[in-house]
């Protein structure tokens, strides 16, 4: 298993694409914009592979009961569907709860969302 990506939260999307595309030799993908909630976000891919997801989304604070800015959430990729499917049903009947059941985002990915026993999010992706 590896990390898939870590997302943070920005105020200024554009500004922080900038700063890491200038600095850091970051590729940024396509703009993700999901118009009825106002999530945007930007893949972000270093000369190593590894992968920063940028995102912003109005009143995040208030909606998610987090502060605006910083980690939202880290993402594993299993490999496959069937064991997205297979390690969020462990975790359930583990007592983990589930904050996404397994499903293909907007974006493309096939995913699930559990909240470890501190509350932080764990993706679990193909």
């Amino acid at each position: 298993m590896k990390i898939e990506h870590i997302a943070i939260y920005y105020k200024e999307l554009e500004k922080a694409k900038s700063f890491f595309s200038e600095y850091f030799g970051a590729a940024a993908g396509e703009l993700y914009l999901n118009e009825k909630t106002g999530f945007s976000s930007y893949f972000l891919t270093f000369e190593n592979s590894s992968r920063l997801e940028i995102m912003n989304k109005p009143n995040v604070c208030e909606e998610e009961n987090r502060p605006l800015g910083g980690l939202h959430h880290i993402a594993f990729s299993t490999g496959s569907r069937e064991a997205v499917d297979s390690l969020t049903e462990r975790l359930r009947q583990d007592g983990y709860p589930i904050v996404g059941e397994p499903r293909v985002t907007g974006d493309g990915y096939y995913e699930s969302v559990i909240s470890d026993f501190e509350g932080n999010l764990i993706e679990i992706t193909v």
